[in-house]
């Protein structure tokens, strides 16, 4: 097998996904001398047209395909020779997370663990999995570290937690070189709009009301998403491997507060809020917050640089031109059902179908 000389091959999971698809264009173009293959299933979430700015670049190349499948992922990484994994894919969204929550379980835990053992039969030299804050639970007003207790209180942070353990766990006893990092909730172009800021914005342009669970006390971290990229590139060339690190912001707002905002910013200060809001049932439980301390990352040299009102405004621009970047945006803007559907592992909700 001959294979052009690179600096580092890197693998990236999640790939034509929200963050991934960043990160893929990100070190497409500052890395000419990296190869970045990104593999994605090309789940509801994900799309290509993310990645149209660097299709024809030499040094990227894109594979359909999942995680899940031991064999396969065997063979992508020795036959592709691939020293470097960027683990982003995921099941992601917490309100799905509690109507197909074996879904979860299997992505996020089991393809975690075909995925980190691949890699190590593969003599990857650094493996960093991407987690979430969510994994410490939000019922405390703590600001949590790197050593805090996990306290998962929804599936998708138990899967997620879970797999954190698995990927400890290769570290520990085989001494394979993984990092884990934990993020605050991300923010930017390319998200599906299942999440809150999306949804509220292409709610609000197609003139529809931001659904809100309970009362919208709840307080969320964001973090622009150029800032995550940002720390993730840190990370790949300058974080030691057995390490966690969160990656984190000091902006906090709750759901109510986002919609106001967002209300007056996209259709003027004398709209009268509530006009624009309707409140649902609440999450089976919902997390006041999460709550980071990124000494660690501060230490390595990063630290967020978009403010609030640049990493927004640029936000509303995108989707104001690009809702339409998936097939079936529109059913990202309905409030979630509630309650389980979890009778036949693999399921995929009606949702899912159309995210």
């Amino acid at each position: 097998m001959s294979l052009k000389k690179y600096d580092k091959r890197i693998l990236l999971t999640g790939g034509a996904g929200f963050i991934g698809s960043h990160m893929v264009i990100h070190l497409v173009n500052k890395y000419p001398n990296y190869l970045v293959i990104n593999l994605d299933k090309l789940d509801y979430c994900a799309s290509l047209k993310n990645l149209e700015c660097i299709k024809e670049k030499p040094n990227y190349k894109f594979i359909q395909g999942d995680i899940c499948e031991p064999d396969f992922m065997r063979y992508i990484l020795q036959e592709e020779a691939i020293d470097t994994v960027l683990h982003f894919a995921a099941q992601s969204h917490v309100d799905q997370s509690f109507w197909s929550s074996l879904d979860f379980t299997r992505t996020n835990v089991y393809g975690t663990h075909v995925l980190v053992n691949a890699s190590y039969e593969a003599k990857v030299k650094r493996f960093i999995h991407i987690s979430t804050d969510e994994v410490y639970g939000g019922s405390s007003e703590c600001t949590n570290t790197e050593s805090s207790k996990m306290k998962p209180t929804n599936p998708y942070a138990a899967t997620k937690a879970s797999a954190e353990f698995m990927v400890q766990s290769y570290f520990e006893c085989f001494k394979f070189p993984a990092i884990i990092t934990r993020s605050n909730n991300i923010y930017g172009p390319h998200k599906y709009p299942e999440n809150v800021i999306p949804k509220f914005i292409c709610l609000l342009k197609n003139g529809k009301k931001c659904f809100i669970h309970g009362d919208g006390s709840s307080v969320r971290n964001f973090l622009y998403v150029s800032d995550v990229i940002a720390a993730y590139d840190v990370i790949l060339h300058r974080g030691v491997p057995g390490e966690i690190y969160n990656v984190g912001s000091d902006f906090a707002i709750s759901v109510m507060k986002l919609a106001e905002y967002l209300v007056k910013k996209m259709k003027g200060s004398t709209e009268n809020v509530l006009d624009h809001v309707e409140f649902v049932d609440d999450r089976p439980f919902n997390d006041h917050r999460y709550s980071m301390d990124s000494t660690k990352m501060h230490a390595l040299g990063w630290r967020p640089m978009v403010t609030w009102e640049e990493g927004i405004s640029g936000t509303i621009a995108w989707y104001r031109e690009n809702f339409n970047n998936w097939s079936y945006a529109e059913d990202a803007l309905r409030p979630f059902p509630r309650g389980s559907n979890t009778m036949q592992l693999g399921h995929t909700s009606s949702l899912a179908k159309s995210f």
